[in-house]
């Protein structure tokens, strides 16, 4: 559908002329620039660029992309362009602990996060309430060691179907495996505890309680066929003390991991992330 509003990401090999070049293009498409974020990476020699621009007329991405096809050639730039106006679509994965689900959700009621969300899948059937109290689709998935590829393939089916843009494993405890992290490369935003040190396995929380942590954390990344390891968009991290409990880190470790994934999956949908080999360039607002 024709829209008015756009936004271009695109890196390349740094070289003289790509702002001047992509402003007089976007100017010639009767393009007016609202918003303009740029980075060069020195040691890859890479620039990348991120730029929110609204149109005169009303206009397909199809069409524009033709209009800059030159552009992006000359340059031998990967480039990307979204209609701003369309809500993007996510899927949201969860197991039995639903704070971040909740949290994303409030996000979504209120408007501080544009998106519409397609379904909601569990190898639980906990939050099924909460589904169909938000009216959103639920689909129960079990897992286990024999069924793993059988379920994920109704995953992908259920993203292809839907159409969604992202999928988001907001606390769901299994691991993906190789084959589904890279069909959907780029498009998997996962949430983890970080602690220095880490702590792997059940109950990390009260792990990190008992060797007297004083720093919570949370990471917010891609997916990819490392466990953990993906490009990081997001982190953040909380004090605290001896005067807390188990139960305390636990209920800090939540909610620290709610807000910071919450945030990843803003970025990423307002095009504001940008993958530079194993890290990203995050074009935070503001």
């Amino acid at each position: 559908m024709p829209s008015t509003s756009f936004i271009l990401t695109l890196t390349c090999a740094d070289q003289r002329g790509i702002v001047a070049a992509v402003s007089n293009a976007l100017s010639a498409l009767g393009g007016n620039i609202q918003e303009s974020n740029q980075f060069r990476d020195t040691q890859r020699n890479r620039f990348f660029m991120r730029i929110a621009f609204h149109t005169e007329e009303p206009a397909t991405v199809e069409a524009l992309e033709a209009r800059l096809a030159p552009i992006f050639t000359a340059f031998g730039m990967d480039a990307h362009l979204v209609d701003a106006e369309r809500r993007p679509k996510i899927i949201l994965m969860v197991s039995k602990f639903d704070h971040a689900l909740l949290h994303l959700l409030y996000q979504i009621r209120v408007g501080w996060l544009e998106a519409e969300v397609a379904a909601i899948v569990s190898n639980h059937e906990t939050s099924r309430p909460t589904a169909e109290a938000e009216g959103i689709a639920y689909h129960h998935l079990p897992v286990t060691k024999d069924t793993k590829p059988e379920q994920e393939a109704r995953v992908l089916a259920l993203v292809e179907e839907t159409g969604a843009d992202l999928v988001v494993l907001a606390r769901y405890m299994q691991v993906l495996s190789d084959d589904l992290s890279r069909a959907l490369a780029g498009r998997v935003i996962n949430i983890h505890h970080s602690f220095l040190p880490s702590f792997k396995g059940a109950k990390p929380y009260h792990q990190a309680f008992e060797r007297g942590v004083k720093l919570i954390g949370a990471t917010a990344h891609y997916v990819t066929a490392d466990l953990d390891e993906g490009p990081i968009i997001e982190q953040e991290t909380e004090r605290v003390n001896h005067a807390l409990t188990a139960e305390d880190y636990v209920a800090v470790g939540r909610d620290i991991e709610s807000r910071v994934l919450a945030r990843a999956v803003r970025l990423h949908l307002q095009r504001r992330v940008l993958p530079n080999g194993h890290k990203t360039i995050v074009f935070s607002q503001g």
